[in-house]
């Protein structure tokens, strides 16, 4: 069975990023996701599209197709009254938007009342490498397609 659109797969990868690993799946602990629905990036998705069972394969994903380009624009100095606790540089906290969303930054730079956060994604602007091996692919279950992502086993039911 190939990865197409509505597949359920099962992946080991490993993420590297100017050739330090950023990410990787553990030994048992595979990634599942839902083939066409946008649950990982555009690149990592398109790369795997007709593959198979015990296909190895290397994915380099741009920026447009990974994380996005960064955006000098999402960075912004907010109050350190904003915050509630000590605040430590490099480190992610999470603010909600008026929709309700929750939206992860970056804190960049402390000084006197003034925290300088980054809202770009981490990996924004990165070129990310991939090593990949396809564990599994299943067809997705009617509840699966519903909800638009993959049920690991247990999550909801078995089949």
């Amino acid at each position: 069975m190939n990865i197409t659109q509505d597949k359920v797969v099962e992946l080991d990868y490993k993420l590297t990023v100017n050739g330090e690993v950023i990410d990787q799946s553990e030994p048992g602990e595979p990634l599942v996701y839902l083939q066409g629905h946008s649950n990982i990036i555009p690149g990592l998705e398109r790369a795997l599209e007709g593959k198979a069972v015990g296909d190895e394969l290397q994915v380099t994903v741009q920026p447009e197709d990974g994380y996005g380009e960064r955006d000098e624009e999402n960075v912004e100095e907010l109050s350190r009254e904003d915050f509630e606790d000590d605040i430590e540089v490099g480190a992610t906290y999470y603010a909600q938007d008026e929709a309700g969303s929750v939206i992860p930054f970056t804190v960049m730079d402390v000084s006197g009342d003034t925290v300088k956060v980054d809202f770009n994604p981490p990996l924004a602007g990165m070129v990310l490498n991939f090593d990949v091996k396809v564990l599994n692919v299943r067809d997705a279950t009617a509840e699966e397609l519903e909800h638009g992502h993959a049920h690991a086993d247990g999550d909801h039911h078995h089949e």
